[in-house]
């Protein structure tokens, strides 16, 4: 819209100073309009990254109040104390819990650290974004400088061919001063965007390092509470005044794991009746020799056979190869087949069973974590599980197992020391 001839005149003189310094340097403006506000910086845009900023700063204070407080576990466990399977099935489920947690921080951080790379990229952005409008500026400043210094602004006014020619330049003048206004007004949102840019950076930053932090101190709760454990099994087995209890509780477990077993074998062969009369493919043991279930870590804590309790004191059969290994040490398919079960139960623990055909299979107990599920089909040396102390399990080890025919054999009968 046209000004009147009156608010024309009372145009600063500097607007005026702009205009003769576009005619007198043969440019309209410094640069192209449309080149220079292309992704420009809004007040929209800025409002989001405050937001963004706040949440930030809130996911921070909600971090640690979000995560298990293994002081409060211990205390709710004490009621438990006096039943073993109960205290184990509960402490499993906090360490599920916690490890749960320990996870999804290590996604969020390798998130996070993605997002990292991308503020300090927008950070970069920025930064030149507010290099350019300052540049423009003093190109602006240097203009009218040199325009000034070659001609009176007076006298290119009043060349005007004529009335209507004048008007044009006044109109001028006005197009000049909005872009100059639009310009300083862009130059003042991407500086203050820039400063935005580093706040959010070393907020992301600060709860980078928080999430690191927690998942140290989860980790570190993790083996607070394996360690309660041991303890506690260890005190409940070698307390002389219940030690006819716990041999019958431990004797009862062992029956009610083998019973269970025995009902997955049933349901197994089952199925693979059904299968025959179907005429359908079941599975088949071509006799090879098992894979290692460990790759790196082969110690054997506990061999299969007849032993003496190590805190019961008496005889007892022992179904399975012991292997101590690091908590999350990858246990591995001994052969091919399929997975049976991938569950739980508070003497085993996590467990994983497969079925290798012709009544072979295998059980892997005291897992910290499951990587495969029921039906599943797998092949030697696939990744199924990761060694843990979960289930009545004094330490880190894996428990292997190997059934024939409904009843356990040495797993050496397959495996090469």
């Amino acid at each position: 819209m046209k000004l009147d001839w009156k608010a024309k005149a009372a145009l600063p003189l500097f607007l005026i100073h702009m205009l003769a310094a576009a005619l007198l340097v043969g440019q309209a403006v410094p640069l192209d309009v449309r080149a220079a506000t292309d992704g420009k910086v809004t007040q929209e845009s800025i409002d989001a990254k405050e937001k963004e900023i706040d949440q930030a700063k809130e996911d921070i204070k909600g971090l640690k109040s979000g995560l298990s407080d293994v002081k409060k576990i211990k205390e709710e466990l004490e009621r438990e104390k006096s039943d073993l399977k109960s205290y184990v099935s509960k402490l499993d489920e906090n360490l599920a819990q916690i490890e749960g947690d320990i996870r999804r921080l290590e996604n969020e951080i390798a998130v996070k650290e993605a997002d990292l790379l991308l503020s300090s990229s927008e950070l970069e952005q920025a930064e030149r974004k507010v290099q350019e409008q300052y540049d423009l500026t003093k190109t602006s400043i240097r203009f009218m400088y040199e325009a000034e210094k070659k001609s009176s602004v007076w006298e290119l006014l009043l060349s005007a061919g004529g009335f209507g020619e004048l008007l044009n330049r006044v109109d001028y003048i006005n197009s000049v001063y909005e872009y100059d206004r639009n310009l300083w007004e862009e130059y003042l949102l991407n500086r203050n965007y820039v400063q935005l840019c580093k706040e959010q950076l070393e907020v992301e930053r600060d709860y980078l390092e928080e999430q690191k932090q927690a998942v140290e101190e989860q980790q570190a709760q993790v083996e607070e509470l394996i360690e309660a454990k041991r303890d506690q099994i260890v005190a409940y087995e070698t307390d002389i005044s219940n030690k006819e209890q716990a041999i019958r509780e431990y004797e009862q477990e062992i029956d009610d794991q083998n019973a269970l077993i025995a009902e997955l074998e049933r349901l197994v062969e089952e199925e693979k009746e059904r299968l025959r009369q179907q005429n359908a493919a079941v599975v088949t043991y071509d006799g090879g020799m098992f894979k290692f279930p460990l790759a790196d870590y082969t110690r054997v804590s506990d061999d299969y056979g007849e032993r003496i309790h190590p805190t019961l004191g008496v005889l007892q059969f022992h179904n399975g190869v012991d292997l101590a290994a690091p908590k999350g040490t990858a246990i591995y398919a001994a052969y091919d087949g399929v997975v049976v079960a991938a569950s739980y139960s508070s003497s085993m623990g996590n467990y994983v069973m497969i079925n290798h055909g012709d009544g072979l299979y295998t059980i892997y107990m005291h897992a910290s974590a499951l990587y495969v599920s029921a039906d599943q089909s797998v092949k030697r040396g696939d990744a199924i599980a990761a060694v843990g102390a979960t289930g009545r399990a004094t330490g880190n080890h894996l428990h292997f197992g190997v059934r024939k025919d409904g009843a356990y054999v040495s797993p050496w009968n397959y495996l090469s020391k």
